[in-house]
């Protein structure tokens, strides 16, 4: 790859998703620091039953969360649920209102305590045996490379390219990503995995890049209007299955990135590997 193309590489896209495993936000710029993207995952529901985050990996349980979208407003966050209607996060009534259309009693966490954790179905069984099947799922800990309080799986920033996007054929959204990287032809999917170690300068941020981004079954699930698209773990499963951090070989797609130095980024800003 040369040094010409690398320097093609820039911002083309920008998401935060204000609360965990709803639909999130396009903008156009991201203020980052150590604990991620600002806004983003700072909420989360909570599963009064077993203490445990509601998170759509546990598909089963948790899927319509991702009907349901968050966007930041003045004044807390706006929640709209597929039949139109909304609520907003300071609004005293919120967890009845969710928890009446999950069927399940949940509260608003604000704040991730300590051991924070979710249920991760194997993304396998749930392809295999259908989203209402009971299948293995193991706990995981959550945000355990992320300093602070906010709900992210593990990092505080995800990436992931259009080579990849493209060469999976789904959208971003399915992945849910705080940042997509436009690249031009020929550049090659899955080169996100090389990344491991380098430092990208996006913008006024430089983030270092962990190691590459292992799938769960979210992706293949609805999003909002969005169908079911089981290639989007199906392809990366069988053409990207590598070692993520040290989990063994799992399908991946994407990279964790953790913040070296704060800053903002902007949609076009140019995105240089070092």
């Amino acid at each position: 790859m040369s040094a010409e193309t690398v320097e093609q590489l820039r911002v083309g896209s920008l998401y935060r998703y204000p609360v965990k495993s709803m639909l999130g936000e396009s903008v156009d710029s991201l203020f980052i620091d150590a604990r991620g993207a600002e806004g983003d995952r700072r909420l989360a529901l909570i599963d009064e039953s077993s203490g445990r985050v509601a998170s759509a990996k546990q598909a089963r349980l948790w899927r319509g969360l991702l009907s349901c979208s968050a966007v930041t407003q003045d004044r807390g966050v706006l929640i709209r649920l597929p039949d139109g209607s909304t609520a907003t996060t300071d609004d005293d009534h919120v967890d009845d209102v969710l928890s009446r259309f999950l069927g399940r009693s949940v509260r608003l966490g604000r704040s991730r305590s300590d051991g924070a954790s979710i249920e991760r179905a194997d993304p396998d069984q749930v392809l295999e045996m259908g989203v209402d099947a009971e299948v293995d799922a193991p706990i995981l800990e959550l945000a355990q490379a992320t300093p602070g309080d906010s709900f992210v799986d593990l990092a505080p920033v995800h990436a992931i390219t259009t080579a990849t996007l493209e060469r999976i054929g789904v959208e971003a959204a399915r992945y849910r990503p705080n940042l997509v990287i436009a690249t031009p032809p020929g550049y090659p999917a899955y080169a996100e995995n090389e990344w491991t170690d380098q430092v990208l300068s996006v913008g006024g941020t430089r983030l270092r890049a962990m190691g590459p981004t292992p799938r769960c079954v979210i992706p293949t699930l609805e999003h909002g209007e969005l169908p079911r698209a089981t290639q989007a773990l199906r392809t990366p499963a069988a053409e990207n299955r590598v070692d993520a951090f040290g989990m063994g070989l799992l399908p991946c797609a994407g990279t964790y990135l953790e913040v070296v130095s704060e800053g903002t980024m902007q949609v076009g800003d140019p995105v240089s590997l070092g």
